[in-house]
């Protein structure tokens, strides 16, 4: 009998020290089911930094400045990649083609993307698709410029002499948000004035000192730079409000022509990128507009810093794009 008892005892140890083996197993299965997947890291490698104009423009600067304050916050080697034409489509196209792992960032004007998608016939690149935005970096405007030896002091000076000379006046541009702020003075002067359209703001650079060209709308860096060597004099900025970092500029409210055009630029990845890497671009930019120095560039440059989440900085793009449908509407300008 004891021998029969010892058999059923060792065949219940047996058993339960199965099922609790079961049990182990299943509860570590479900442990790695539960698990968050891990967190993806920009791989090993350089970095692009990519530019939609030539060498030399405002935003050429601003990236080249901000290549050189990455290289030690990431500890990886930046390369700046320019990428002119289209109005930036050539640049951004290539940014959305690039693998989304964090190596290729495309820096520029979010709110350039959001006018080419109502300005660009058959535009191959849908911003709200096809773009991640993971930082913002800062806020600014478009600059009314005339050439420093030409004698109008303000926007009504310049407006009495377009309106005197009709049709025979002229205007510069370059890049959709400097379209769209002549724009819409013409039309609320109701000038007659003729739009000639350049590749890049340096370009008109020789018909504005020789004064083929009456005006020009430009970014605000390329404005500032050459206000300070004395070729520009700035009559208008395209804010609702005056700028923190050029308070002493008129916005074109002010003069008579109401416009609120804030432009910002971001630090862009192409969508489906994961959203930890979106992250750390978003950190490491993060901590760059942090630094005084940076501050002080972006603030020389007639803009202020401007951070947000990467989400925000998504919203933010989604209602430029509708802001934008309504400003292109008012300009009465068709895709092109």
């Amino acid at each position: 009998m004891n021998s029969q008892r010892n058999g059923w005892r060792a065949s219940l140890q047996h058993r339960t020290f199965g099922v609790a083996l079961t049990i182990a197993a299943g509860l570590m299965l479900a442990g790695t089911l539960a698990a968050p997947a891990a967190a993806q890291s920009i791989p090993e490698g350089d970095i692009h930094l990519v530019v939609a104009f030539p060498p030399g423009s405002g935003s050429d600067v601003l990236v080249r400045f901000l290549a050189e304050k990455l290289r030690p916050v990431s500890g990886r080697t930046v390369v700046v990649e320019n990428k002119p034409g289209a109005a930036g489509n050539i640049a951004t196209q290539y940014m959305t083609r690039s693998k989304p792992n964090g190596l290729t960032i495309f820096v520029h004007p979010a709110n350039t993307l959001a006018s080419n998608f109502h300005l660009i016939k058959n535009n191959p690149v849908n911003a709200v698709k096809d773009v991640q935005v993971a930082a913002t970096i800062n806020k600014q405007t478009v600059m009314l410029v005339v050439d420093a030896k030409r004698p109008w002091k303000t926007m009504g000076d310049l407006t009495a002499h377009l309106r005197k000379v009709g049709d025979k006046g002229t205007y510069a541009t370059a890049g959709s948000s400097s379209v769209i702020m002549c724009a819409l003075y013409k039309d609320a002067a109701k000038l007659e004035s003729v739009e000639v359209n350049y590749k890049t703001a340096p370009d008109s650079l020789n018909d504005m000192a020789s004064g083929v060209i009456d005006f020009a709308c430009h970014d605000p860096l390329f404005a500032l730079t050459h206000q300070r060597e004395g070729r520009f004099r700035i009559l208008g900025v395209a804010t609702g409000e005056r700028l923190t970092a050029a308070p002493d500029l008129p916005t074109m409210t002010e003069a008579g022509y109401p416009m609120d055009l804030s432009g910002w630029f971001a630090a862009m990845v192409p969508a489906g990128t994961p959203k930890s890497i979106v992250q750390q671009v978003n950190s490491w930019f993060g901590e760059i507009t942090s630094q005084e120095d940076t501050k002080r560039f972006l603030q020389n440059s007639g803009s202020d810093v401007w951070v947000t989440t990467p989400e925000e900085g998504q919203a933010q793009l989604a209602k430029d794009i509708e802001d934008w449908g309504k400003y292109v509407s008012i300009a009465k300008l068709l895709p092109q």
